[in-house]
């Protein structure tokens, strides 16, 4: 098998594929037989080949995927009958400092909005599969740590959290979360407000029916 034809069966596989695959779903391609650093430079090519299409493949945490330019997404979304999810202030405040302060507790996510963090959050959080627990603090009462998920990363589009855009100019916009969030993570707990908009996304399970309450 010449260069050429691995590299057309691992376009066809990437095209056709549901979710993002890494070098170990591609070398499977070949039953192994191609090394990973081969696999890696077919895909840096396939890459370059569909570069400035409305189609590109990109890197994800999980591995690659063709995803639509976002400069089309208002035209593609003509032709869905679904409006993507938007989330609440709330809940994108709780993902944005698990997402840049992980690993931490409810606690810290309350001590940095000033607000009682709804249970509801957090479990529609990790259903959704954007956080998980990755430990317990030693502390008193050994409260679960949580972090963001590869899932998370995957729905970003990015491969890393080294991607996430500098705090200064915090906006979760990827896929199905076009809400920015402005909250100031340096700020003493007083000076965050509480949040009045705990409106449920419309195709999530979050149901923040309990209003969340103001620090003493």
């Amino acid at each position: 098998m010449n260069t050429d034809e691995a590299k057309a069966i691992i376009e066809a596989a990437l095209l056709s594929a549901s979710q993002p695959l890494g070098v170990s779903d591609l070398r499977r391609l070949f039953d192994d037989l191609i090394p990973p650093d081969s696999i890696r430079s077919l895909v840096e090519e396939i890459c370059r080949d569909w570069s400035g299409r409305s189609v590109r493949l990109v890197e994800a945490a999980t591995g690659w995927r063709f995803q639509t330019a976002p400069e089309f997404a208002p035209y593609l979304e003509r032709l869905n009958g679904e409006k993507p999810a938007r989330y609440s202030r709330a809940v994108m405040e709780t993902l944005a400092i698990i997402a840049y302060r992980q690993p931490v507790t409810r606690g810290d996510i309350e001590d940095i909005r000033g607000v009682v963090v709804s249970s509801q959050i957090i479990r529609s959080l990790e259903e959704r599969g954007w956080i998980e627990v990755l430990g317990h603090k030693d502390v008193i009462g050994r409260p679960a740590l949580f972090g963001t998920t590869r899932r998370f990363l995957d729905d970003l589009g990015l491969a890393a959290l080294s991607a996430l855009p500098p705090l200064e100019a915090v906006a979760l916009t990827g896929p199905e979360l076009p809400i920015q969030s402005t909250i100031d993570f340096d700020a003493p707990p007083d000076s965050a407000a509480a949040s009045t908009e705990d409106q449920a996304p419309s195709d999530a399970p979050i149901n923040e029916s309990s209003q969340e309450t103001q620090q003493p």
